[in-house]
């Protein structure tokens, strides 16, 4: 690679150092890249290409094809209804679509294209408030933001990560995939589970996937280096398991579709310890600020810099006149300067009788019950308060006067769940967070 030029995207891949390992299969080196190479000299002319993102070597193998063909991914997640997929296809104008393609030639990759601010990928939100919007993301964010995470997580050609996320969002395909083709770290996919790999040195996971992993399993995370997650706010509880049964605390960064990485601590933050919630400061490249912020300093959090995405497809920029975008989400400035995050406007922040009670302050505290093990709390419209909060709990027969007496000893009484629904599971999106809006539309709304 020329010192003299702006590098492309995946310098390790087009290097023959990169190597990874999805449902058992392996392709590394000189294999893989020949192997992205005979498919990016497929797609010559092409202009957007939909990937149907299996947890599969040939799904990899399709996305950096495209991205070094210097045309466009649109990652559709394999579970995908009928109409969401149309929806995409349509909305997207794609040229073709690879799923699974076969992956038996092999050809020197085209040199690949400069990050500039050509759009890498176009990834669909959840849809949880109408159709779907792509998010174009444009190659240069990718390689600044991969770029920030080596230099705060120590990430080296030397790691190996491990993974089970999917190939269809930021943690899974652009944290978790062109990363360790940028870098020549090795990659495990692990499948659906998150499971010990030998020899891994990182993990990436949500919350979900780290409060789902057994005792043993945990135990097994100990030679490690690096736990990483993100996707959704981590439950107190879940990290002090995590800390508990493997010795590491988990390294909780801030990100999104629009921005990718927000904010986040450095791997040597982690041993001296950081306040409780904190997500880190904003990473190199990326400004973040409160707007509006309340008398307790809590704002929502807006952010620029070179992790910006382009836009929505079909919509132009989503930017302010100074280039600033609003996240949804609130935050507030620890003593440290780092950011902690409290939850979305729209569901997060519940404004009742007067008083702002954080969705999240009494999740923890569901959370602590040892007979609760997931927990979603929201504000649901009520006529005297305005909102109440409400609460949605999977739990093993909780007594559910214990459990009031249990809260009510740590939380201020209008804090207190005003309902507690008791589920078999909690309604999630395909990268495992809670769905909340879900869960709104199926409480009976008061009206008096």
């Amino acid at each position: 690679m020329r010192a003299d030029r702006t590098p492309g995207l995946l310098p390790a891949l087009q290097e023959g150092r990169a190597r990874i390992e999805v449902a058992g299969q392996r392709l590394e080196g000189d294999d893989l890249t020949g192997a992205v190479g005979a498919l990016a000299r497929s797609l010559a002319g092409a202009r957007r290409v939909a990937v149907v993102a299996h947890p599969s070597v040939a799904t990899v193998v399709a996305v950096a094809g495209v991205l070094t063909a210097g045309a466009t991914a649109v990652p559709v997640h394999p579970a995908a209804g009928a109409p969401e997929r149309a929806h995409i296809l349509r909305d997207a104008e794609v040229d073709l679509v690879l799923d699974e393609p076969a992956l038996t030639d092999r050809a020197a990759p085209p040199p690949e294209p400069a990050a500039d601010a050509a759009p890498a990928l176009i990834l669909y939100t959840s849809g949880s408030t109408g159709p779907p919007k792509g998010v174009v993301i444009p190659r240069r964010a990718i390689a600044a933001s991969l770029d920030a995470l080596v230099a705060l997580w120590q990430w080296t050609p030397d790691d190996v990560l491990a993974h089970a996320l999917p190939l269809s969002h930021v943690h899974g395909l652009v944290f978790g995939v062109l990363g360790p083709l940028r870098i020549g770290s090795p990659l495990v996919h692990t499948g659906r589970y998150l499971v010990p790999v030998p020899g891994a040195s990182v993990y990436f996971g949500v919350p979900a996937l780290w409060g789902s992993m057994g005792a043993a399993d945990l135990g097994r995370l100990a030679a490690a280096r690096l736990l990483v997650s993100g996707a959704d706010r981590l439950p107190r509880a879940v990290a002090e398991r995590v800390r508990r049964l493997s010795g590491h605390r988990i390294l909780n960064r801030y990100a999104m579709t629009e921005t990718l990485v927000i904010a986040s601590p450095r791997a040597a933050d982690l041993r001296a310890g950081l306040p409780a919630g904190s997500v880190g400061h904003p990473v190199p490249g990326m400004r973040v600020r409160l707007a509006d912020p309340d008398a307790q300093g809590a704002g929502e959090v807006q952010v620029r810099g070179s992790g910006l995405f382009s836009g929505y497809l079909g919509s132009g920029p989503a930017v302010d006149e100074d280039g600033w975008f609003g996240t949804g989400d609130l935050g507030e400035w620890l003593p440290d300067g780092s950011l902690r995050l409290l939850g979305r406007k729209d569901t997060d922040l519940i404004k009742s009788g007067g008083y702002r009670v954080g969705a999240g302050e009494v999740e923890d505290a569901l959370l602590a019950h040892p007979a609760v093990a997931e927990a979603a709390v929201i504000g649901v419209p009520d006529a005297r308060l305005g909102q109440r909060v409400a609460a949605w709990i999977v739990a093993d027969r909780p007594d559910r006067a214990a459990l009031a007496a249990f809260l009510a000893a740590r939380l201020a009484p209008y804090k207190l769940p005003q309902e507690i629904h008791v589920v078999e599971a909690l309604p999630r999106t395909a990268l495992g967070k809670v769905h909340k809006g879900r869960l709104a539309a199926e409480s009976p709304r008061r009206t008096g």
